[in-house]
């Protein structure tokens, strides 16, 4: 899995160019911090929509959490946020596609 690198999104003037920011999702699946505030982008350039899931570690009185999914649709974008409980083991969300043709990611923060 590729570890992404978190883009702070400045309070005073934003991010223009989204798409810019973003790089190409790993066929293994990438990881991204976690925290108030981060969300992922996820851009589908294909024809076909496709599936980001977020692994959810926790339990809650010994019940899984179900991971969290998100179908973008072809040609379309998505933002999916990257709260606390995605935390895995080394503190980062396990993020993984069902494809990765023409799709592309970048997690964000926003400045506070």
């Amino acid at each position: 899995m590729a570890d992404l690198a978190l883009i702070t999104v400045p309070i005073d003037t934003g991010i223009a160019d989204v798409a810019a920011q973003a790089v190409a999702a790993a066929a293994g699946g990438d990881t991204a911090l976690v925290g108030p505030h981060r969300f992922l982008y996820v851009a589908n350039g294909d024809a076909s929509s496709h599936t980001v899931t977020v692994a959810t570690p926790g339990t809650v009185k010994g019940l899984a959490i179900s991971d969290a999914t998100l179908t973008v649709a072809a040609g379309d974008h998505g933002i999916l946020p990257l709260a606390n409980v995605f935390r895995g083991a080394n503190g980062r969300a396990a993020i993984t596609y069902d494809d990765v043709t023409s799709v592309t990611v970048a997690p964000f923060e926003l400045e506070t």
